[in-house]
């Protein structure tokens, strides 16, 4: 069969089930003819409305065959830089056999006689994409209804799918208007305006200067690429980070850990706020009285911070695209983690051909980010030639991300935690703590280098100057202690 006439009988089919769904309910589906008609007419005699027309429409537009047929040779026409009259488009339906099914050149010369006027295309176009919208969501509804009665449908399966299908059938008929460079200069002006003497990040801070004074915080609608080798110290990183703007700044965080259970994360995060040993965090041992003084007196805040963790294991795209819609829009969100992109679920069609998964989720993440117009840092791994590469430095490069080049292309920021002493670079006590944080790639600032200390059994990252002596936190603790203890040999200081 002739691939054109398999794409009639496509579209047959859908109009078939729209008409037949139309029945059942005791109507027809939206349509506007007499407006297609007008439309038609009027592309088909003035020129200045050809590019006005394609640019709002597109064949899905015209419920009546026929008439997509004739736009899609209108279309193809303009494609080719050629003219667009009545014998134009009537010898491009011929040649692609359609002419007869169109009703024939005299169908063209009536619908040239059927245009309104030339300044009404616009509202013309208006109902056209309106129609199209209605039956559009008629479709998406009908399609959620027959999934909702299917058993072997999970739950979370079909709001996930259902969210999708009606975003995607108001989302695919909505373009957004091109915009004059004195509008946008005029908000960027105000959002100037609204950050004078501020003093700081404008974006959602890290809680490290040195990196906030590169970033100014983390950038709305960015997509933060933080990449390491296992065992580096990318998850202590990023719940360092989460804690820092949920504890430090009450800012709204959520994250998404696909390989740590929520119960590892609070324990990790128990051990980097309270200074006490891992050990005893996770039950290697018990805990002493005045410990447990510790940890309730340093876990306050962090127990009150609006800091939202899912641990859902290979969590679908599309179905963290839902949450991720219903924290920013329920919770607030102002900064999205995840941990980490390559255990994440693609496309189903997708799956088995793994850079491509990985290259549609990296997308869906930017897609993500700039739609909710929040940050999203997503974890990374680097593949082996990170470390196979010549030991004199054994930095990472961008080149080292791992399954997808897409990753580097769709990240604004590119981050990368390189820890000397993890390759055998460093002997010394203090080269073991001595960690970079290696910024590869900002779309909209510095590149560099910050070094940083990573304290390994606090779970806890620190700038270079931050002796941990001094720590607010720690003073706290200190003045909530039992005086037997605090001069005790065991006393282990909070940080």
């Amino acid at each position: 069969m002739p691939e054109a006439s398999r794409k009639t009988g496509r579209k047959n089919a859908q109009e078939l089930n729209l008409d037949t769904l139309g029945l059942e309910m005791g109507n027809k589906p939206p349509q506007a003819l007499d407006v297609e008609e007008a439309v038609l007419g009027a592309m088909l005699i003035e020129p200045a409305v050809i590019d006005e027309a394609m640019d709002e429409l597109s064949p899905e537009c015209f419920y009546d065959e026929r008439h997509r047929m004739i736009f899609e040779s209108m279309v193809s026409l303009v494609n080719e830089h050629s003219a667009v009259d009545i014998l134009t488009v009537s010898d491009r339906l011929h040649s692609k056999g359609n002419l007869e099914a169109v009703g024939g050149a005299v169908t063209l010369a009536g619908l040239s006689q059927k245009v309104g006027a030339a300044a009404h295309i616009e509202y013309y176009i208006k109902i056209l994409k309106q129609k199209t919208i209605q039956r559009a969501l008629i479709k998406a509804s009908h399609e959620i209804l027959t999934e909702a009665y299917d058993d072997s449908v999970k739950v979370d399966d079909l709001m996930d799918s259902a969210q999708s299908k009606v975003y995607a059938a108001i989302q695919n008929n909505v373009k957004r208007d091109v915009q004059e460079i004195g509008s946008i200069i005029n908000t960027a002006l105000n959002d100037l305006q609204e950050i004078q003497g501020h003093k700081g990040p404008n974006g959602v801070p890290s809680g490290f200067e040195s990196i906030d004074r590169v970033t100014m915080g983390w950038q709305k609608s960015d997509l933060i690429i933080l990449a390491a080798r296992p065992s580096v110290g990318k998850t202590a990183f990023s719940l360092n980070l989460a804690r820092n703007a949920a504890v430090q700044f009450n800012m709204p965080v959520a994250f998404f850990s696909l390989e740590m259970s929520a119960i590892q994360l609070a324990k990790r995060l128990m051990t980097s706020e309270s200074g006490l040993p891992s050990d005893k965090i996770k039950g290697g041992s018990d805990l002493e009285p005045y410990e447990w003084t510790q940890l309730e007196t340093t876990l306050k805040d962090l127990s009150k911070a609006p800091l939202y963790i899912d641990d859902t294991p290979g969590i679908p795209i599309m179905e963290f695209r839902t949450k991720a819609k219903r924290l920013v829009k329920q919770k607030g969100v102002r900064l999205i983690i995840v941990d980490y992109l390559q255990l994440m679920q693609g496309p189903p069609e997708l799956r088995g051909m793994r850079e491509q998964e990985v290259a549609a989720i990296s997308r869906a993440l930017k897609a993500t980010a700039k739609e909710l117009e929040v940050p999203i840092i997503a974890l990374s791994q680097l593949s082996r030639q990170a470390v196979q590469r010549d030991k004199g430095n054994g930095k990472p490069q961008l080149s080292d991300l791992r399954e997808s080049g897409s990753i580097e292309q769709d990240a604004d920021m590119v981050l990368f935690i390189h820890r000397p002493d993890f390759l055998g670079l460093s002997e010394t006590p203090d080269g073991k703590e001595t960690t970079y944080i290696i910024i590869a790639k900002h779309r909209n600032g510095a590149t560099g280098e910050i070094e940083m200390r990573f304290k390994s059994e606090k779970v806890r990252f620190v700038e270079p100057s931050d002796n941990l002596v001094n720590d607010a936190r720690q003073i706290e603790v200190e003045s909530s202690m039992n005086a037997p203890y605090y001069g005790s040999d065991e006393f282990q200081p909070a940080f």
